[in-house]
């Protein structure tokens, strides 16, 4: 059975209220857990902060729920990463190597923060 990579983050806003989720990705290149939090750390702020929309993961706001507060920002939080076995009988639709690829681009552009009540305003339009 094939091996995933499961890439564990978080949204933790001023208050310590948290909101966890989770991609996996599948891992033809075999490169190893310890190599890749390596990678990821040297390119998120602070070796875990990141713009989460930047490299194609779901934003897991507390604020698409609940309205926005003080506590409230922009930046998600890389928790861990995590070898399992894939119990679906598909792959991922992206690799951990094309993740890494999209995590370094973005890196090097840089972070782009923005006012999550613009954020949520450009969301709730979408949606109308």
């Amino acid at each position: 059975m094939l091996k995933l990579v499961r890439f564990n983050y978080l949204y933790r806003d001023g208050s310590n209220f948290k909101r966890q989720g989770s991609v996996e990705f599948s891992n033809p290149e075999q490169l190893t857990i310890e190599e890749i939090d390596n990678r990821l750390k040297s390119c998120f702020e602070q070796e875990s902060f990141f713009i989460a929309h930047q490299i194609g993961i779901p934003e897991l706001f507390l604020y698409a729920d609940e309205p926005i507060t003080d506590d409230d920002h922009c930046y998600h939080e890389y928790q861990s990463l995590e070898e399992i076995e894939n119990e679906h009988s598909a792959n991922p639709s992206r690799t951990i190597g094309e993740f890494l690829t999209v995590v370094q681009t973005s890196a090097a552009q840089g972070w782009k923060a923005f006012d999550p009540l613009d954020h949520l305003s450009r969301i709730q339009a979408r949606l109308t």
